[in-house]
């Protein structure tokens, strides 16, 4: 979960440069929504300098070109990845990490304030030659957050709590799957409860799944 300060923009700026109380935070918020809304390929600086209240020079200036503006805010959406790795970690099991991770995703991807899906898979969907670095990145992020999840069940692979014959590769792959699908899900408007549902449905799997698969 990330947590923000928020500060409300002053209704006063510049008609160049930055707004007077200009809070970079914030404006990075701001544009990770734009992003998460659009993808990446379709947002333009000029929907960016709108949604910031910054004109391009000034986003140039604090953030850098429209790449380098766009891994910030995907930074930010993510949100510390080592704090991540620890709360999968720390879970009582690996079950209840690989649960936790899809309840939160359709908390997330159902916001009301935010917009609907997961940024990672919206906002690098094209397949265009633009997208391609930020693909990767976005990739490498999902890729961490999988091994951490792996590496969550081949511990209770170890220590007894799941069978030898587990797949923990397969559980893993299946558990960031259906988080995309959770994402489409969400993005084609579907309920809260729906993906809730779909959530616990996938559970249901993994722990059957887990039972009687043969290692990879």
């Amino acid at each position: 979960m990330i947590v923000m300060k928020r500060e409300s923009l002053s209704s006063e700026t510049k008609k160049t440069g930055r707004p007077r109380d200009f809070d970079a935070n914030e404006a990075l918020e701001h544009a990770m929504h734009v992003f998460w809304k659009h993808g990446y390929e379709s947002t333009s600086m000029t929907v960016l300098s709108q949604s910031m209240r910054m004109n391009a020079p000034s986003i140039y200036a604090a953030f850098g070109d429209k790449k380098s503006l766009f891994l910030k805010a995907l930074d930010l959406y993510v949100g510390d990845l080592d704090e991540i790795r620890k709360t999968i970690d720390d879970s009582t099991s690996a079950y209840d990490a690989a649960r936790g991770m899809l309840l939160a995703s359709a908390i997330r991807f159902t916001g009301t304030e935010t917009p609907r899906g997961c940024m990672l898979a919206s906002a690098t969907a094209s397949g265009s030659a633009e997208c391609a670095d930020v693909q990767v990145i976005a990739a490498k992020k999902r890729a961490s957050i999988e091994s951490s999840l792996r590496a969550r069940i081949e511990r209770d692979i170890e220590n007894g709590s799941l069978p030898k014959s587990t797949s923990a590769s397969a559980l893993a792959a299946l558990t960031i799957s259906v988080i995309q699908g959770l994402s489409v899900l969400a993005r084609d408007g579907s309920s809260r409860k729906k993906l809730q549902l779909v959530a616990d449905a996938a559970m249901a799997a993994w722990k059957t799944e887990s039972e009687g698969m043969m290692a990879l």
